[in-house]
């Protein structure tokens, strides 16, 4: 499966990078995100905050803390173009609903298993289903109302 994940990745890393319709749609002037505003904070975080002061340990709980606030360049793109296609719409909607749908397995591990605790990993997908979730509400009140799907600015 992971070979599937990394597969899927890459196909979507070349599409976005070298496809001549798909590379099109990337508009410099727009993405004025600064990444390093996520990815230092991360590290730090990791660096303060892991299982076991080791690199494997370390790294894993950036990749953790840095997927739960991965999706914050799109959203903020997609409010500042106020531009959001079907397709988009719905794949960061499936991106959330699998986030959230991990919460209810780790309900299920912790009713089933003895002494299932893994608090970085509840509390990075807890963020990161949170900062979905004001995404949600939009994307189900433009469907409840037959409109364009827009953020708020």
């Amino acid at each position: 499966m992971k070979l599937v994940f990394l597969a899927s990745s890459a196909t979507i890393i070349y599409y976005m990078r070298f496809h001549r319709v798909v590379r099109t749609t990337y508009d410099r002037e727009l993405d004025t995100f600064r990444s390093w505003l996520l990815i230092v904070p991360c590290f730090l975080l990791a660096l303060v905050i892991n299982q076991g002061f080791a690199a494997v340990e370390i790294l894993w709980a950036f990749s953790l803390y840095l997927e739960a606030v991965a999706i914050l360049p799109q959203l903020v793109l997609l409010q500042r173009t106020q531009n959001i296609d079907n397709l988009t719409g719905n794949y960061i909607l499936l991106l959330g609903a699998y986030r959230a749908l991990y919460i209810l397995n780790w309900i299920y591990k912790l009713l089933t298993e003895d002494n299932y605790r893994q608090w970085i990993v509840w509390t990075s997908g807890l963020v990161q289903t949170a900062l979905y979730a004001d995404f949600f509400y939009y994307y189900f009140r433009s469907w409840q109302n037959n409109e364009k799907l827009s953020l708020p600015t």
